[in-house]
């Protein structure tokens, strides 16, 4: 085998599956994937309640796991209303114009590619160009 460097991240997740062999059970199972159990992993951390199940000596069921899961899911969405809350609405809404400018900077850019594409022998239904009128106030 190679003398491969794996990145640091994933050495730590190897350590931690290694403490948790539980998490090799489930994988196992097919209940999981291991890219699923390293992304959550990388956000979530190890110190997190979602892990509690997978650790040496807890045993639960699948409907306990489920729960738990559900409240893990019920506490990362109060942290998004939390962050949605405190977020800058003008900054909030410079960002969602610099991305509607890119996203038509694409769809220029997406355009002039297939403009160049020879025209094909079936009659096209041609849309207007903007279909809605948008006017500044």
């Amino acid at each position: 085998m190679a003398d491969k460097k794996l990145h640091p991240s994933v050495q730590q997740f190897k350590m931690f599956v290694k403490e948790n062999p539980n998490l090799i059970k489930e994988v196992r199972n097919g209940d999981v994937t291991w890219q699923e159990l390293y992304e959550e992993w990388y956000l979530l951390g190890e110190d997190d309640a979602r892990w509690d199940s997978y650790r040496e000596g807890s045993h639960k069921s699948k409907e306990e796991k489920k729960a738990d899961e559900t409240k893990t899911s019920g506490d990362w969405m109060s942290k998004v209303m939390n962050a949605v809350k405190n977020m800058d609405q003008d900054q909030l809404q410079g960002q969602i114009g610099n991305i509607s400018q890119a996203i038509a900077a694409i769809q220029g850019v997406l355009g002039q590619f297939q403009g160049n594409q020879p025209p094909s022998n079936s009659p096209k239904n041609e849309a207007p160009q903007h279909p809605f009128s948008f006017r500044k106030d």
